[in-house]
């Protein structure tokens, strides 16, 4: 199993860098979530991103905006003659992002650029040829899910956003990688809707995962020298 980062920016985008976005590549090439940024990253060197199934992990805009120019690339650019990918989404997303295509435009091109499925939490799909596990997770009010990918050798727990809750140890219990954010530094904010770096790596050691890459951390805050920090182009084997 092959991830590459495509982009981990926190809700605004560290100089340069892309926000959510993360290739799984094994039986299929699986994309973790589609944030702005994430598309142009994956147009290098190719005219149009090849992709089997893109999972959205919420539906805050740094998770899933860049599904809205896929749509119209899908539709009328280079990516017309591609075959679209699943596009699997949380329970309700359908009606979601068909809410938000009808407000922004992009609603009449969403069939013919996405092949539309909803997971629901505590079960597993297929996607890609992996599959994949959907745990709610505490974000804010948002419905928002970490996933769990495996190759059936391999398995990659993917936290997106979350605040502290026992559930993050048991979606990556026993991992060989754990993506795991923090982006916090401040361990009581008024809300809490995500974690500390001292939250996720007491997550990691509670979870008994083999590796943790920390993820959506602001490039203003300092990181412990033990803990690994992602990058835009990290690529890396699980």
């Amino acid at each position: 199993m092959k991830v590459t980062v495509i982009g981990c920016s926190p809700a605004w985008p560290n100089s340069g860098g892309a926000q959510s976005g993360y290739l799984v590549e094994g039986p299929g090439r699986l994309l973790l979530d589609c944030g702005p940024g994430v598309l142009a990253r994956l147009r290098n060197g190719d005219s149009w991103p090849h992709v089997d199934a893109i999972a959205i992990t919420h539906f805050h805009l740094d998770h899933w905006g860049d599904l809205v120019p896929w749509t119209f690339g899908a539709a009328f650019g280079p990516g017309h003659d591609v075959e679209p990918p699943e596009l699997w989404l949380p329970p309700g997303g359908s009606g979601r992002i068909r809410a938000f295509g009808g407000q922004l435009g992009f609603a009449g091109q969403l069939e013919d650029a996405f092949r539309l499925h909803e997971y629901h939490g505590e079960t597993t799909f297929d996607a890609a040829g992996f599959e994949v596990t959907a745990t709610q997770l505490a974000h804010y009010d948002e419905l928002t899910f970490g996933l769990r990918v495996s190759d059936g050798e391999r398995t990659l727990a993917y936290s997106g956003d979350t605040g502290p809750t026992p559930r993050l140890a048991e979606l990556a219990r026993g991992a060989d990688l754990f993506l795991c954010e923090a982006t916090l530094d401040d361990p009581e904010p008024a809300e809490r809707g995500h974690l500390t770096a001292g939250e996720a790596a007491d997550a990691f050691h509670l979870s008994g995962a083999r590796r943790m890459i920390v993820i959506h951390r602001p490039e203003e805050l300092p990181l412990d020298s033990g803990l690994e920090l992602a990058y835009d182009g990290l690529t890396t084997e699980v």
